[in-house]
């Protein structure tokens, strides 16, 4: 079952963009049953996985700004740090609430800002210049939001950079995925040194989400995504409000 669904979340994220931390946190805790904590640190080590296929495809296109890169780096990696520790401490006292109260809000946030833009696909305003002052600290709360969660550095990332850098859609495209790559690699390792580790399942769902990364990647230029992300993202805001509902469940 493991092999199927990093598959099938590999081949969806491929086609439609959208982050592995939103999709497999949700799954691994409604419907395989993983603790919260295993779940946070799997879905980070699976993210890593993933992103490995495509990270270097975008830097060989070109599409990766180093200097933007830094900036969202250096306020990212103390976040994940931070995020990972509050995580910890949350859970050692208040359970696993929290943890389902912010991964609800920030499923539903993301998929409606991807429900958004199916429907007001035009280009956003963007600035004639970027902050990099500004972005590093936006990346703090990203990377936090990643550490505590492991979702959101996906949709979070691409509002930063289209708000803050002067940046071309495809190189925020690349540079936002090696910074999710930087932050899920820091946070996986972070995590498996805090908790117990679930290297079987890491380790299963890796290997099919290899095979499903190489055949979306290959697949995404014939198939026609816009309304499969459409789709996804409705079935992700029902899950983050499922998730929200289960932090105030006795």
């Amino acid at each position: 079952m493991e092999y199927v669904l990093g598959f099938l979340i590999a081949v969806v994220i491929a086609l439609t963009g959208v982050g592995a931390g939103t999709a497999t946190v949700p799954l691994l805790i409604l419907f395989l049953h993983v603790p919260s904590d295993v779940a946070v640190s799997t879905a980070l080590a699976y993210s890593s996985i993933v992103k490995l296929i495509a990270v270097p495809v975008q830097v060989i296109r070109k599409q990766v700004d180093y200097r933007v890169l830094g900036w969202m780096l250096i306020g990212g990696l103390p976040g994940v740090v931070v995020g990972s520790l509050l995580f910890t401490q949350a859970m050692a006292h208040f359970g696993r609430s929290p943890l389902y109260f912010l991964l609800g809000i920030t499923i539903v946030l993301s998929s409606a800002w991807h429900i958004f833009r199916h429907f007001y696909p035009t280009e956003i305003i963007r600035s004639p210049r970027w902050y990099p002052k500004s972005l590093s600290a936006t990346c703090l709360f990203i990377g936090t939001e990643v550490g505590f969660s492991s979702s959101g550095a996906g949709a979070l990332g691409t509002v930063a950079l289209l708000g803050l850098t002067d940046l071309p859609t495809t190189r925020i495209v690349g540079t936002d995925l090696a910074f999710g790559l930087a932050i899920a690699l820091l946070g996986s390792s972070f995590h498996m040194s805090l908790h117990s580790g679930a290297s079987p399942l890491i380790i299963r769902m890796g290997i099919g989400g290899i095979f499903g990364a190489i055949l979306g990647t290959a697949a995404a230029p014939k198939i026609a995504n816009r309304n499969l992300r459409l789709a996804l993202s409705l079935w992700l805001v029902v899950i983050g409000l499922d998730l929200f509902c289960h932090a105030f469940a006795r």
